[in-house]
């Protein structure tokens, strides 16, 4: 194995936490891949990795090494993406992360866009409603929802995610129609319980005029399909993105409620590992994302 090779099976060892995930990674067997970086650690004369039974970690002369072989791989990927950048083509592999129904709903149709507009270009999709570390994950990009923390990440506003308050038909024909956010007290509320997890909803008026609704009701789930099918079999009131909603809205199967009070929209960004050295697949693909999230965007989500 050369030495660019062997870096690059490193960093994946380090990534993964595990020889046989970094070796079928870079399509070698687990044993030719711990050969290759006991290898390593004889040249160097120092012992890069802990090995135990519950995976492997740097050492921190293993750590130091790591850094130093990212930084290495990001500016090989740089030159070997220059002829491509000059022609004005992207390739190689794309890993991109992304919340379960947003990536379900908005994100595919967007990858497909781009991997027609791009055929040298591979996707690889995560979808994860966890927190997703990018670099112990290999993530290229991450689309995230909300306030972002303050960190080391590289980042890009793509737009704004709005919410909307829905319910059945028959739910408002037998509990009435609430015209104000304090009659949501008198429903039942379906929560999401990983944004609404303090069982309140926040509105805003057209004069800025702000409130807060304690809410409570027989459903409380982190996926939003499964608040949007509960909202249509009238089980109750449901706070939900638009691009949730839209379809279900448009076929009359759930009306928007409270059109003089919004919900908190929720910031778009991609994120990527470091805002420096970006290879030109990820800045290619963040640059292809602007522009695709203006006004009403979720309209055409499904």
């Amino acid at each position: 194995m050369d030495q660019v090779q062997g870096i690059r099976l490193f960093i994946r060892v380090v990534e993964s936490g595990s020889f046989s995930k970094a070796a079928a990674d870079m399509g070698l067997t687990q044993p030719t891949a711990t050969k290759h970086v006991a290898e390593l650690e004889r040249r160097l004369g120092a012992r890069l990795l802990h090995r135990s039974t519950r995976g492997v970690t740097p050492t921190e002369i293993g750590a130091l090494y790591y850094d130093k072989c990212r930084l290495i791989d990001r500016q090989l990927e740089e030159a070997d993406n220059l002829v491509a950048l000059q022609q004005s083509r992207l390739r190689g592999t794309l890993r991109v992360s992304a919340p379960v129904a947003f990536g379900r709903r908005v994100l595919v149709p967007l990858v497909l866009r781009f991997m027609a507009e791009n055929p040298e270009i591979q996707i690889d999709l995560n979808f994860e409603d966890r927190y997703v570390n990018l670099v112990e994950q290999g993530i290229d990009v991450a689309l995230r929802l909300g306030r972002l923390a303050d960190s080391s990440l590289g980042a890009r506003r793509l737009g704004s995610n709005p919410w909307v308050l829905v319910a059945a038909a028959d739910y408002l024909q037998r509990r009435g129609t609430p015209t104000m956010p304090n009659d949501l007290t008198e429903h039942d509320a379906l929560v999401y319980s990983t944004v609404q997890g303090d069982d309140r909803w926040h509105f805003t008026d057209a004069e800025g005029l702000q409130l807060q609704t304690p809410i409570k009701g027989p459903l409380r789930s982190n996926n939003l399909s499964a608040l949007l099918a509960a909202a249509r079999a009238g089980l109750g009131v449901a706070a939900l993105p638009w691009y949730v909603a839209h379809e279900s809205v448009k076929a009359g199967a759930v009306r928007p409620l409270l059109p003089g009070w919004s919900l908190p929209q929720q910031e778009i960004h991609a994120v990527y590992p470091s805002p420096r050295l970006l290879p030109s697949k990820v800045s290619g693909f963040v640059n292809w994302l602007e522009g695709r999230f203006p006004a009403q965007w979720w309209a055409g989500a499904g």
